[in-house]
């Protein structure tokens, strides 16, 4: 199998290709699209197979944080727990680029959690990613594309050789910054930042 390969405009995207992108996920397919970061490789969350599937792409351990990406707060509501003080904070940062750890509701697929009682959400500010789950109607369930043990890739070229036999459609928008999201820990008290990435901590603070 080899991926379809779709260019998009990561601000102004058009909507024949979010609702193909869409038909992908909701059939179970794994897709790699653009955010305001990175690349991220997705599935549609409530796909078991799908996930499954990411999993064995990535080649990663089930205790790896993936993210759950949500185009409004209210959704990330449904599948995390968020405090008062974080909500404060999320209100005031997103869209952003940001991944945020919070505790996990139960509606998280026990599938994902493993022993972890945590999920990592993002609202990124990217047309892309949130067309995609405005129009999916449920999260997409997202990690990085990798590269290597800890890395990621950001160049399109290099993606589509290591992966372009792996996913069904890579929705190409050019080569992205080479910078993760922020990750900010909000089950602790008190919140803790994992690693400082895109993302300014100054209002986190």
């Amino acid at each position: 199998m080899t991926a379809e390969i779709q260019s998009i405009d990561q601000y102004v995207p058009d909507y024949a290709l979010i609702r193909h992108a869409v038909t992908v996920l909701e059939k179970g397919g794994v897709i790699i699209y653009p955010t305001d970061t990175i690349y991220g490789m997705a599935v549609d969350v409530r796909r078991k197979a799908a996930i499954e599937r990411l999993f064995k792409i990535k080649q990663m351990d089930r205790h790896k944080l993936l993210s759950f990406i949500c185009n409004d707060l209210q959704t990330v509501s449904q599948w995390a727990f968020i405090s008062n003080a974080a909500f404060r904070i999320m209100h005031r940062v997103l869209p952003g680029p940001y991944t945020f750890i919070l505790p996990a509701s139960k509606e998280v697929p026990k599938t994902i959690l493993d022993k972890r009682q945590t999920v990592g959400i993002r609202i990124p500010d990217s047309a892309v990613a949130l067309r995609l789950v405005e129009e999916l109607g449920s999260p997409l369930l997202s990690t990085s594309v990798p590269l290597g043990s800890d890395g990621f890739h950001t160049d399109l070229a290099e993606i589509t050789r290591e992966f372009g036999e792996k996913v069904d459609l890579i929705l190409n928008a050019g080569d992205l910054i080479d910078t993760p999201s922020t990750v900010v820990d909000f089950s602790t008290d008190p919140p803790v930042i994992i690693r400082e990435g895109a993302g300014d901590i100054e209002p986190l603070l």
